[in-house]
């Protein structure tokens, strides 16, 4: 019989010293040093958002189309770092902060590319950035169609 031949484990760990030694190893919390780290890397993104604007507008364009110039220059600057590895090392650091501006939707899209960057720019990269990019795409172009249209039907 193999049931006699199991011996059973030796623990002496009580619920009272099992808590004590959970309250002992848990690490504790850094919610203000990461509330301030996201701050700051979020100001930073967003103050170089604004000084591209600034010299979008001193070039001569109007305030609309620097700020859309100002936004796809984000864009290719999120997607340049994430692509030299930067960007993760400043997500490390910033947390939310680098995420929710317009530079984290770049990040978003390029770091999963890259990890297929061994079978091919075409194959690798370009059908792993389709991917994850083809739902975003599809979904903000029916969206704009459709505000579009109803923006037609109300003017």
């Amino acid at each position: 019989m193999a049931d006699q031949t199991l011996k059973k484990p030796l623990l002496s760990v009580t619920a009272e010293k099992y808590q004590t030694l959970i309250k002992q190893y848990t690490p504790k919390p850094t919610i203000i040093k990461n509330v301030v780290r996201a701050f700051i890397v979020g100001g930073i993104i967003c103050s170089i958002g604004q000084i591209f604007i600034n010299l979008f507008s001193s070039f001569g364009l109007a305030r609309v189309e620097a700020s859309t110039a100002a936004t796809a220059t984000m864009i290719f600057l999120g997607a340049l770092l994430t692509g030299l590895g930067v960007y993760d090392e400043i997500g490390k650091f910033g947390g939310a902060g680098s995420i929710v501006p317009v530079t984290g939707f770049a990040n978003s899209i390029v770091a999963p590319a890259m990890e297929f960057k061994r079978e091919g720019y075409v194959m690798g990269v370009g059908a792993k950035l389709f991917t994850v990019a083809g739902p975003v795409l599809v979904y903000g172009i029916a969206t704009s169609i459709v505000v579009g249209f109803v923006y037609f039907l109300l003017h």
